[in-house]
């Protein structure tokens, strides 16, 4: 009997998570991994390396997630698995390399959960003085992994109470920010949030750009669910691209509408400028304080809750397909048979990202630094992934649709390394670091005669 090729049983392995989610559940799985409301966090920080440029340099990171998308996409029909760009470059170019990649952006999901949880445990302890910021790392860790270990379908309900709510805050700015703009508020011309003249140049926004992708990063663990997947594995590929389409659109008017209204807009451009509240001094300059607070909070939950969520599972899931194939610790692929999650994954996530946060929370440059850093793992195993769709298509499958497996890849691979250039000088460093590391131990496995390998495909 053939077996159908979604199937992960074709690849050699037991199908053992749960496929209940449909196109939509991915889809906004992946706009809360991105968070709607990003940008409110991060936004003094593009302000400033873009001077000013924001809408632009978000335009810029679309440009730049948007070839990776399509890869992901291309990708995600070929091998319809758990384990993102790991099982891709695997499965499409060699073990070796797939298990290169999925070292790569372990620096990202590894990483993301903790950033999410230090940013939101800042942002609570502001408004709320008397818990401190380890406290809240605590909270919100211990939260995430009961609600992930319930299950995959109590994470995508979750998801869609908190992508409602999230849209009402964004909508609400929207309209108070607008309305400021009619009573005269605005600081600067209509166009200066997507060109300034005075100012641009290709290294500014491509340097803002870098930090400006890290709102986007999501869209790809939307393919850490692909065997959580019940429909054709063609839909996964079709969220991503949606998921990622209908976040740029947020991003870019948020931004734009900001950028417009940002009070003391010199004194943000200042090397020692105080950059985490600048969007909350905006939407209070828009619409008064209690817009401030609300954007506030809206951030801390968004990150601390909805958008760790996801990042816990999709890291889980990453971990769970390394350590299936044996290369991380076998105990990581343990799947809970009631829930049929994997527990064990979840578990270890879960204490990284509480060791993390904790430490980092005691570091002035922790926020900035761990952003670097996710962008940086990110960015990397990306550029394995468009070589992984060249090899794949055009060398092993003498594929001839050149557009899609050679033109997309190549211009998305070329846009990435510029991105990856212009990204901060500690991160280049910790990311090569966090490489070399990786490549010792693929060296040590070739010399203990533990070359990294994968099932075998059957038909």
């Amino acid at each position: 009997m053939t077996t159908p090729p979604d199937a992960v049983e074709r690849f050699g392995y037991r199908q053992e998570l749960k496929r209940s989610l449909g196109f939509t559940d991915l889809m906004i799985y992946g706009l809360i991994f991105m968070v709607p409301i990003a940008p409110f966090g991060v936004f003094g920080s593009v302000f400033q390396a873009s001077h000013g440029m924001v809408a632009l340099a978000y335009l810029v990171g679309l440009v730049a997630m948007a070839f990776s998308a399509l890869s992901y996409a291309q990708m995600a029909k070929a091998f319809p698995m758990a384990g993102s760009v790991y099982t891709y470059a695997g499965r499409g170019i060699g073990a070796p390399v797939g298990f290169m990649a999925g070292w790569a952006i372990l620096l990202d999901y590894v990483m993301v959960p903790a950033l999410l949880y230090l940013v939101a445990g800042t942002a609570m302890h502001t408004s709320i003085p008397a818990v401190p910021i380890w406290a809240w790392v605590i909270i919100f860790v211990a939260l995430n992994t009961v609600v992930n270990y319930l299950g995959i379908q109590m994470t995508a309900l979750i998801t869609r109470i908190m992508l409602i709510g999230e849209l009402i805050v964004l909508a609400i700015f929207l309209v108070v920010g607008v309305v400021a703009l009619t009573q005269g508020k605005a600081q600067t011309g209509a166009l200066t949030p997507i060109f300034d003249s005075g100012v641009f140049s290709w290294t500014l926004v491509l340097g803002a750009a870098s930090v400006a992708v890290l709102s986007f990063l999501g869209f790809d663990g939307i393919s850490t669910l692909a065997e959580e997947n019940r429909e054709d594995a063609r839909r996964l590929g079709r969220s991503m691209i949606a998921a990622l389409s209908l976040a740029a659109v947020l991003f870019v008017a948020q931004t734009w509408i900001a950028a417009l209204l940002t009070p003391n807009r010199e004194a943000l451009f200042a090397k020692d400028a105080a950059l985490d509240n600048a969007f909350y001094d905006t939407a209070a300059f828009a619409g008064g304080a209690w817009l401030s607070t609300l954007t506030a909070v809206a951030t801390a939950i968004a990150w601390g809750f909805a958008n760790s969520l996801v990042a816990q599972a999709a890291t889980s899931r990453l971990l769970f397909a390394m350590g299936r194939d044996r290369q991380l610790p076998a105990f990581l692929a343990r799947v809970d048979p009631r829930r049929q999650v994997p527990v064990n994954a979840t578990l270890v996530v879960a204490a990284v990202s509480l060791a993390l946060g904790l430490y980092m929370s005691t570091r002035d440059d922790g926020i900035p630094l761990m952003v670097s850093l996710v962008n940086f793992g990110a960015m990397t195993a990306f550029l394995v992934l468009h070589v992984a769709v060249v090899h794949h298509y055009l060398v092993r499958q003498r594929s001839r649709n050149y557009l899609a497996h050679l033109a997309v890849p190549v211009v998305g691979f070329a846009v990435l390394v510029v991105v990856v250039i212009n990204a901060s000088v500690a991160a280049q460093r910790l990311g090569f670091a966090w490489l070399g590391l990786g490549l010792v131990i693929l060296i040590a496995s070739f010399i203990m005669g533990r070359k990294p390998t994968l099932p075998q495909e059957v038909s």
